[in-house]
């Protein structure tokens, strides 16, 4: 930004805003409600202003990323809907972009050859976070869709990294887990809330010393204030939110004059 304050601009600099932050939403709606919570609460504020400056694309009309991991050849790929929401954030002056959905980070690399702003991986973020808590090795649960435990997604880069993943048994998935889920797209988290929690536990007595939450639909089907929850899982949606707002706050401060 040229002339004028970060703290302060003016109507015209707002969109050239060197800390504006792209959003790319929508999948589900819900879960990037959450991203955009946590991202408010975790912004050390004392006035509107000091908040970060944000553009949101909640786009639930992207195709379904299980159907297309899955199967490819009879679901199309969710890349050239997201690629047209990531390219209209970048044209409204996004300097960095987020993703709230786990299983949309399959294509990550399709999605960010291109890029010319930093995109923020949600694992890297969650591995940053563990790191944070003190987490540095040993056995964690993993829950997530279908699609993100059957590919790995957060499993070999947390492998690579030295930790164990746990994942949920089959009758856990069904039972638990994708119950709890589709309650969350329905909009029904205090019915979600029962069958994390009993999940969560399922990880723990099967030796997990922790419990990613890698399913934006799960933290937001449960009480993340709760000392029991807060205590034994990792929030991926969390983590990304802070990594997001390390990179503005960093980025605002090399912006300001003096």
């Amino acid at each position: 930004m040229t002339g004028g304050d970060v703290n302060n601009p003016s109507a015209a600099e707002t969109r050239l805003r060197p800390d504006l932050l792209g959003v790319i939403g929508g999948m589900g709606p819900l879960a990037t409600v959450d991203f955009l919570s946590k991202l408010v609460a975790l912004t050390p504020a004392e006035k509107d202003p000091d908040h970060v400056p944000v553009i949101v694309s909640s786009e639930p009309q992207i195709p379904s990323r299980p159907r297309a991991y899955f199967d490819p050849n009879e679901n199309p790929s969710p890349v050239a809907a997201i690629r047209a929401r990531r390219d209209m954030l970048l044209g409204a002056g996004a300097q960095c972009l987020v993703m709230p959905c786990n299983t949309a980070h399959y294509w990550y690399e399709e999605l960010t050859s291109d890029c010319p702003v930093p995109f923020i991986h949600i694992v890297e973020a969650t591995r940053d976070e563990l790191r944070r808590r003190n987490i540095d090795s040993g056995a964690l649960g993993l829950i997530g869709t279908e699609a993100t435990l059957a590919g790995g997604l957060f499993e070999r880069p947390l492998a690579d990294a030295g930790y164990e993943c746990i994942q949920p048994e089959d009758r856990v998935m069904q039972d638990s887990v994708r119950p709890g889920i589709d309650l969350v797209k329905r909009h029904k988290t205090a019915d979600a809330e029962p069958y994390f929690r009993s999940a969560v536990r399922h990880l723990l007595d099967r030796g997990a010393a922790a419990v990613v939450l890698g399913c934006t639909e799960v933290p937001a089907g449960l009480p993340m204030g709760d000392p029991w929850i807060a205590e034994k899982c990792v929030d991926p949606t969390a983590a990304l939110a802070k990594a997001a707002l390390d990179w503005a706050l960093t980025v605002r401060k090399n912006s300001t004059p003096g």
